[in-house]
């Protein structure tokens, strides 16, 4: 039973509730779908003989999604780095990794795959699976106490 307590300690201490998640670009075709005016709209523009205008997606700039002092992990000719933002000088971006500040990378913007940015952020899921697991803990401790 011991054996078992310390284990499912050292599990919640190495257990996290931020994650690394890539934002998803906003899609200009969503808001067609939630607009049935749009959708009459562009049926008629169909019937009429037009050619159907494909939104473009807009390129994504790597400066605007990559500023100073984010924590992100980056994907970089294959390799992925998890580093925190320092600052961009011209092209080239100048970060740390996360657990060393001494170290220096720098990186060329054309280098880094912008569609695997992804910021680290707080997951709410996760926090509830430990908070739900913890209370479930206490409570049979706590009956295991009482049973004694």
């Amino acid at each position: 039973m011991r054996k078992n307590f310390y284990l499912i300690t050292l599990s919640f201490c190495l257990v996290s509730c931020y994650t690394y998640q890539v934002r998803k670009p906003v899609d200009p075709t969503a808001d067609n779908k939630k607009d049935p005016k749009n959708n009459a709209t562009v049926a008629n523009n169909n019937a009429s003989g037009q050619k159907d205008m494909q939104p473009v997606p807009a390129p994504i700039n790597v400066k605007e999604k990559l500023a100073a002092n984010k924590n992100v992990r980056i994907d970089v000719d294959g390799k992925s780095y998890k580093v925190i933002v320092d600052r961009w000088e011209n092209d080239s971006l100048v970060a740390h990794p996360v657990r060393q500040p001494d170290k220096i990378l720098k990186f060329h913007k054309n280098q880094i795959n912008a569609e695997k940015i992804a910021e680290k952020r707080f997951s709410q899921p996760i926090a509830d699976i430990i908070t739900v697991t913890v209370y479930a803990g206490i409570g049979v401790g706590i009956w295991a106490l009482l049973q004694q």
